[in-house]
């Protein structure tokens, strides 16, 4: 049966509406869907972001507590070496046992080096002896510091021996930790470390649980140390194009981002660097890996879709659908709960991974769970922990401290105590216990907490209190009086040695104003260098006279220097005292002796000056008669050799008296040295130029060598044409007829400028080779008449002498000497004039 007409234009109205009703309802279904498959999209990769936040920082803790352990462990074992009366091997050796290997599996060995890098003992004993090439390591720490060492190919010292290549199998390396010290006698010794990197990976991969995500362990600069087993590279190769190291680092420490990593494909990336070292850790999880279960959400929001616009379509089919969606919304559930059970057994995995001992107890304190650090509190299973009181295992004086840790009517939320729980051997451990009450039910329903072993820090702080004793005791005993006063300008501390100087107990100063009993004027003093220490910081030493107790004013040479204190301030000023003043007596005396012959030497300068001026005035006139007298006696030759000898004796007296006038003017403060820079080598051939009669008088053979390149000085051309005028006249007056003269002039290999003079005469006795450059002294060999005045070579010395320079003499294997004059090169420059004294 049909339809009426009138109803078919309704029907057909009625159908667009529901036709258009079911498209409006279907793209409200659609929208919804997208919307809910975003979030739940953004809801999966936030958690995959927090978990792995959540692993990065449980592995970079585990990281930075590794280096830290090995830290206070080489810390300890440089506190022990101090204590030993020397460094001797067999003294070391003993302090480095195989039980701390055994104790942490995380180092592969110890050892101790000294500057050279030779091990001086050794974990393992087979390296003892070995050397090490510390060049590789860079820039050595501070003295009493550490540093993190790159990593290093090999599995322990010995390939780190120089010539060694590299480790045998690849991707082997250690993490070296060196700390500088100084041991028995002063001497620096290095504290070497070696962390296994492999320990560290280790902990990654169970970290991770098969998640199939990856963990790595790197340097700031992105050097690889340590990885789980899915990270292609190996260990010591470089991460290249990895966002974390590109573009996070340094500016940020930690981080989480989807996007690259290390692993091909979107990667949901957490990066965390250590606290206290150079290192940083990645976590990366696949982002599909991440998103598998959202798939199987989108799948479900899909079907559910596809329901929903089946039921528009009709209500059996929407009603089978409906069905469906709710057995498949039962499955996501079940789904969500093998989730969070997932995630709790990870958690379990975390905690049973964390260095701390974590547990939870009942309402009475009763354990109810405990992690797998429970072992460094009893030897008993993590099972038989369970129903066991923590205060039954604390010593019998912290019980009491313990039980209150687990009050019920204490509405402190977090709950701390240092308890002492003594070992299966007897030695007592310290724990830095937390606890924070779990409230449900109106009331507390029980405990959770942790525990901290701090027995080496306890140690620590009982050493540094022996430490801090002694000091007091070294203080007290210093010769030098010794005080120390706090910011505000008040006596804290003072010794002995001070209160024996001052005259004042320290009864009576302690708290009171700094020079409270000084006078204005030295009070005033004191403080404005009081205040310039405190403004500058560092070492403040000057010298001043301060009153002994006895009235008498003694010279003192008074240090400060600043001591730190906390938060970067200071904790005041320490001042020691030191007397000069027998010192200071013993310079004014020497001062007015050195005058005193000052004043001679001048004095005898002047006067062998003025001698020589008078000598010359009548020499002229004997020499100028004698050459009139032989000039116009030719006729008569014994009279023209009577005036020969007159004028060969006037002109040796005139070289005497030149000689003597050129050691007064060297000697005397009028002597000045016009310096200009000069080619030596034309000095040198000017010489021979002018010397070249006395060659061919004696008939003497010379063999020159001059460099190839400019010999450049700074000198007085004058001056050293005269000392090598000098000694070459002496090479040419003792050389034998018919010998060979060698002259060089060259760079040597100091880079001098060295002129040397070789004959072949009767050489100079060895015990002379010094003293034939004193005035007036001649070699024995030379005082048969052939010698001079003895001032030639003495003329020399000065002259190089205040050139900078230096003239020697030796004997030649083969007969004769040989004279070196040593002169420094300058570097271009005006000419200068310059004073002698």
């Amino acid at each position: 049966m049909s339809a009426p007409p009138s109803a078919r234009p309704m029907f057909g109205r009625a159908r667009l509406l529901a036709k258009a009703l079911a498209a409006l309802l279907a793209l409200t279904v659609l929208t919804a869907l997208t919307v809910f498959a975003e979030f739940e999209r953004r809801e999966t990769l936030e958690n995959a972001r927090d978990r792995a936040e959540l692993i990065a920082r449980t592995l970079e803790g585990h990281v930075t507590r590794t280096v830290e352990s090995t830290s206070l462990i080489l810390q300890t074992l440089g506190e022990g070496i101090a204590q030993q009366p020397s460094a001797e091997p067999q003294r070391l050796q003993p302090l480095l046992g195989q039980n701390l290997l055994k104790s942490l599996p995380f180092l592969r060995s110890a050892a101790v080096l000294d500057e050279g890098g030779t091990v001086l003992a050794s974990s393992i004993p087979a390296e003892q002896g070995l050397r090490v090439d510390i060049g590789r390591w860079g820039t050595l720490p501070r003295d009493g510091r550490d540093t993190l060492l790159p990593l290093q190919p090999g599995r322990s010292l010995a390939d780190m021996a120089p010539g060694v290549a590299g480790p045998h199998a690849a991707g082997v390396g250690m993490l070296p930790l060196l700390r500088v010290v100084h041991g028995p006698g002063g001497h620096r010794l290095l504290l070497l470390a070696l962390i296994n990197p492999g320990a560290l990976a280790n902990f990654q991969q169970v970290a991770l649980s098969d998640e199939g995500g990856v963990a790595l362990l790197s340097s700031w600069g992105g050097q690889l140390i340590s990885a789980t087993d899915e990270v292609a590279l190996d260990p010591g190769a470089q991460i290249h194009g990895h966002p974390v190291f590109d573009s996070w680092l340094p500016a940020n420490e930690h981080g989480v981002y989807v996007g690259a990593g290390v692993q091909p494909g979107q990667q949901v990336v957490a990066f965390r660097a250590s606290r206290t070292r150079p290192l940083v850790v990645v976590v990366e999880q696949a982002a599909a890996v991440a998103l598998q279960n959202w798939y199987g959400v989108v799948r479900w929001l899909g079907a559910l879709g596809l329901l929903a616009l089946a039921a528009i379509a009709g209500g059996l089919t929407a009603l089978l659908h409906e069905m469906k969606a709710r057995d498949r919304a039962r499955h996501a559930l079940d789904a969500a709960h093998d989730q969070v059970a997932l995630r709790e057994r990870e958690m379990s995995v975390l905690l049973k991974s964390v260095q701390e001992l974590i547990f939870r107890t009942d309402a009475s304190g009763a354990i109810t769970f405990v992690n797998a650090r429970w072992g460094a509190i009893s030897d008993d299973g993590m099972e038989q922990a369970k129903g066991r009181h923590l205060q039954d295992l604390a010593a019998a004086a912290d019980r009491q401290r313990t039980n209150a840790l687990f009050r019920l009517d204490d509405r402190a939320g977090v709950r701390q105590a240092q308890i002492c729980i003594p070992a299966a051997d007897g030695k007592p451990r310290h724990f830095q216990v937390a606890v924070v009450p779990l409230h449900g039910e109106g009331g507390i329903v029980g405990f959770a907490g942790s525990a901290i072993d701090v027995s080496a820090r306890v140690a620590s702080d009982l050493q540094l209190q022996h430490q801090l004793a002694f000091t007091g005791l070294l203080l007290e005993l210093s010769p030098l009086p010794v005080s120390m006063f706090d910011g505000s300008g008040r006596y804290v501390m003072v010794n002995q040695a001070w209160e024996e100087f001052v005259g004042r107990s320290r009864a009576e100063v302690i708290g009171a104003p700094v020079g409270h009993f000084l006078a204005p004027e030295d009070a005033q003093l004191h403080a404005a260098h009081d205040a310039q220490l405190m403004a500058e910081g560092g070492r403040l030493r000057y010298e001043t006279h301060v009153r002994h107790r006895d009235g008498s004013h003694r010279d003192m040479v008074i240090t400060k220097v600043l001591v730190p204190g906390g938060e970067g301030g200071a904790a005041g000023i320490l001042c020691t005292l030191m007397d000069v003043s027998e010192f200071r007596e013993a310079e004014r005396a020497t001062r007015e002796a050195r005058d005193a012959a000052e004043e001679a030497s001048r004095s005898k300068s002047e006067f062998v000056a003025n001698i020589s001026h008078e000598l010359r005035t009548p020499l002229q006139a004997i020499l100028g008669f004698s050459e009139l007298g032989f000039t116009r006696g030719h006729a008569d030759a014994k009279l023209s050799r009577m005036f020969t000898d007159i004028h060969n004796s006037g002109q040796r007296m005139l070289a005497l008296v030149n000689d003597l006038l050129d050691v007064a003017k060297i000697e005397s403060a009028v002597g000045t040295f016009n310096l200009e820079r000069c080619d030596l080598r034309t000095l040198v051939q000017a010489v021979l130029r002018e010397l070249d009669p006395l060659l061919g008088k004696r008939h003497l053979r010379l063999m020159l060598r001059l460099a190839d390149e400019p010999l450049v000085g700074k000198v007085d051309p004058s001056r050293i044409h005269q000392a090598i005028r000098n000694v070459v006249a002496n090479a040419i007056k003792f050389s034998p007829e018919g010998g060979l003269l060698q002259i060089e002039a060259a760079i040597s290999p100091q880079d001098d400028i060295v002129i040397s003079v070789a004959d072949q005469g009767p050489g100079i006795p060895p015990a002379e080779l010094e003293t034939i450059f004193e005035a007036f002294v001649q070699s024995s060999k030379t005082k048969d008449g052939s010698g001079g005045t003895g001032l030639g070579l003495a003329i020399c010395r000065k002259i190089v002498d205040v050139h900078g320079g230096s003239i020697t003499a030796d004997n030649r294997p083969g007969g004769g000497a040989v004279f070196r004059i040593r002169l420094p090169q300058r570097a271009t420059g005006d000419s200068q004039m310059l004073t002698s004294y």
